[in-house]
This record gives structure tokens, sequence and C-alpha cells, in this order.
């Protein structure tokens, strides 16, 4: 995978003058969906240049792999080069607006009391508000701390095991059960699991449960070998159901998408819920520092070739001690400047600290 947000080889300074009609490409595009032109550029700003100036460097920004154009008379568009460098050095610093930020605060404070309307709303923000996909992952529970494990028998050979993690978050799945499973001391064996389990990660639970359940193999419930031949299920991500994902309307409305086949393609990615869970957290750490900070692939940057036509930018938010992601995706032309100040800002506001006992 190449690395997100890696900044342009060194040996590709550009000048004063070239960084200026570069920014200025990248902007023009972004804003106008079309290939720019010397003369657009030499009207619409105030550079003190003449068009032929103008064009002599767009000619060598594009010798040197920041610049395409699609036809032979045409005006230049940016390349990933172009984008990378325009996103790494050229751009103002992301920020939104005022009234935006207002926006965002007013509606995911409203939904800070319902964790799954908050998750489900915040896709649907970042997809208005960016005119993009907008995507929402649901905390990586295995990193979460175990609060309480509970088992409710629902017929004789089903049973609902309910994880609850530390920051807020549950999940719940059904075992198929042995059809002999005494009942009776079920309470007391899960008051030992709960002694036992109750402060560790998910994650730690999966690798040691085993030893820290030894001495409990005459158990005769059949919960403890019940729940040690799942752990791996039990104790890690849920299968399904991380996905939190809105904008297709907003998204197919822009040039890129026009055409049928595109629609199409990126539809059959996203219709697949590990897959888009792969593409967003992709060699992302756990770590704080990652919490509020906008991460942008680009093109083929991207961890796979079925979205190298494709931007996605990414930021972690933090509940409690777990963290999720929250991104954007869309075309490589899009407003890099506006979508990262988004998904900034909008991982600060998700991120909230464990609540009060």
């Amino acid at each position: 995978m190449r690395s997100p947000n890696h900044p342009y080889h060194p040996g590709h300074a550009l000048s004063d003058r070239e960084q200026e009609i570069l920014r200025l490409v990248v902007q023009s595009f972004i804003e106008t969906a079309g290939p720019v032109g010397s003369r657009y550029l030499a009207r619409r700003y105030a550079l003190g240049l003449s068009p032929a100036s103008i064009r002599n460097t767009m000619s060598d920004l594009e010798d040197r792999g920041f610049l395409g154009h699609p036809y032979t008379s045409a005006g230049r568009m940016p390349t990933e080069l172009g984008y990378r460098a325009f996103v790494d050095n050229l751009m103002a610093t992301p920020e939104l607006s005022q009234a935006d930020k207002h926006v965002l605060k007013a509606e995911l404070e409203q939904l800070m009391g319902d964790t799954e309307e908050l998750l489900r709303e915040s896709s649907r923000l970042l997809g208005r508000m960016s005119n993009l996909l907008g995507v929402v992952l649901t905390p990586r529970l295995s990193k979460g701390v175990l609060e309480r494990l509970d088992l409710v028998p629902l017929s004789s050979s089903r049973v609902m095991v309910i994880i609850s993690v530390r920051s807020g978050f549950v999940k719940t799945l059904v075992l198929e059960v042995e059809a002999n499973m005494k009942r009776s001391e079920l309470g007391r064996v899960v008051a030992i699991l709960n002694e036992r389990l109750a402060g560790l990660t998910l994650e730690e639970i999966r690798e040691t449960y085993a030893t820290r359940t030894r001495d409990l193999s005459g158990d005769t419930t059949g919960v403890i070998q019940l729940l040690g031949k799942a752990s791996n299920t039990v104790f890690s991500e849920p299968a399904e159901g991380r996905v939190r994902l809105s904008g297709t309307q907003q998204l197919i409305t822009q040039p890129e998408f026009h055409e049928v086949d595109h629609v199409r393609h990126l539809i059959g990615l996203i219709e697949d819920e590990g897959y888009v869970v792969h593409l967003l957290e992709e060699e992302r750490p756990d770590s704080p520092e990652e919490v509020g900070r906008a991460v942008v692939s680009i093109g083929s940057e991207n961890s796979d070739e079925n979205v190298d036509q494709y931007s996605i930018v990414t930021a972690r938010y933090q509940v409690g001690d777990t963290m999720g992601t929250l991104g954007v995706i869309g075309p490589t032309r899009m407003d890099y400047k506006r979508v990262m100040a988004l998904v900034e800002n909008m991982a600060h506001l998700m991120s909230r600290p464990l609540p009060l006992a």
C-alpha cells in the first residue's frame, strides 16, 4: 500500500512561479471540472504574466508529471502527482466556515445520547455537506474494554451472547448450543467469567481465553467450552454492521459519474461492507495522535487498484477507549481543502471521553 499523505519527492521541487500556476490549475479544475487553459488563468487572475508565459510554465509542469491534458489542443488538468503536491504543500490550511461549523455542532450535539442515530446521521451529514459519499465506521470493538458479558437463552439450542464494552457500544450474536446445556448454573458461570474477563480488551480476551478459563474445564453448563470454540467470533469485530454510508445521490451528480459504468462500478464496490472497512481502516494505527487528523489517499495511492480513480479522505474519532473511522469517498477531482476540514471537524465533534461511572 502506498502511504497516504506521502509528500511528493524533493526532487520535484518547484519554482515559485510553477507552484503558483500549479495551485491555480488544480483549484480551477476542481471548480470547473474542465481542462484549464493559459488564457483562462491570465484573464481570471492578476498574475502579471502573458498567456504565453503561463502556457510555457504549464508545459514544463506537464513534462514533470504534475499536469496532463485529454486532447492535443485542450487545456491542462492535474495528475495524481499534481493533486498530491497541491494537498501537501500548495493549498491553504483546511478550515470550515463558521456557518458550517455551527451546522455540524448543532446537528451532532442533538444526537450524542443515541449512538446508533449519531453514526447514521453523521454519514448523512458528511455526504450532504461534501456532495460526495460519506462513510462512518463504528469503533473497533476488539480494542474496547469489556464491561460485561451476558448470555440470554433463546431456545433449547440457541443462546444470545451480549458483549458490552466500556465506551458504551454493544455487540450481540447468537450461538448454537448443545441441547443438554444446563441452565440452572448459567448465572454463576457468567458471573465467574465477568470476574475474570471484565477490564480486558476483547483482543486480550480472544488471545488468552483458554489460559484464563483452563481451571473451569469441569463447567457443567457448557458455556466455557462454547465461548472457547467461538472466541475468534465472539471477541472480535462484528462480521457486519460497522458501516454507515450515505450520499450516493449527491455523488452521482458529479461530472465524473455521468457514465453509467462508473456509477455501476462504484455501487458494486460499496455494497461489500468488508471491502469498505478495508479501504478506510487499512494500516491506520489506533493512536490518540490520529484522532481528528485527515489522511488523503489519491487514486493509485489507495490500497486497491479497483479504486484508483477515486480519492479517499479519512480521520479517526475516539469514543472512550475505542476508535472508529469516518471519511469521504469521491473522484480525484474533489475540494480537498473543504473535505479535509469537514472530516477533521466531525471527527473531533464525535470524539468523547468515557461516560462517568
